[in-house]
């Protein structure tokens, strides 16, 4: 990848903070994960960038958000813990 992990994160979190559906966040954080994986990354870097995802859209202030980007952290917390809980379930322990 040509970004690091870190500017990979801070543009998905402008993205999804952009976004104007649901819908759309949810396309957005399919897009990253699957790029992640087109890019063979191990699968304890991935379950990283998620848990590192969660971390910052959990440190985000309702009160400091609009109502769509408010609605789209939710909807990415979601997601992404999703993923984390896939993640989780496939890898040996």
């Amino acid at each position: 990848m040509t970004l690091s992990l870190t500017e990979y994160r801070t543009k998905l979190i402008a993205k999804i903070m952009l976004a104007s559906s649901q819908d759309e966040v949810k396309r957005y954080i399919d897009t990253a994960v699957k790029s992640l994986e087109q890019h063979k990354l191990n699968g304890h870097i991935v379950t990283r960038f998620t848990e590192k995802m969660l971390d910052e859209l959990e440190a985000f202030n309702p009160m400091n958000k609009e109502a769509q980007q408010w609605s789209n952290i939710k909807m990415a917390r979601i997601c992404f813990n999703q993923i984390k809980r896939k993640l989780d379930l496939a890898s040996p322990h």
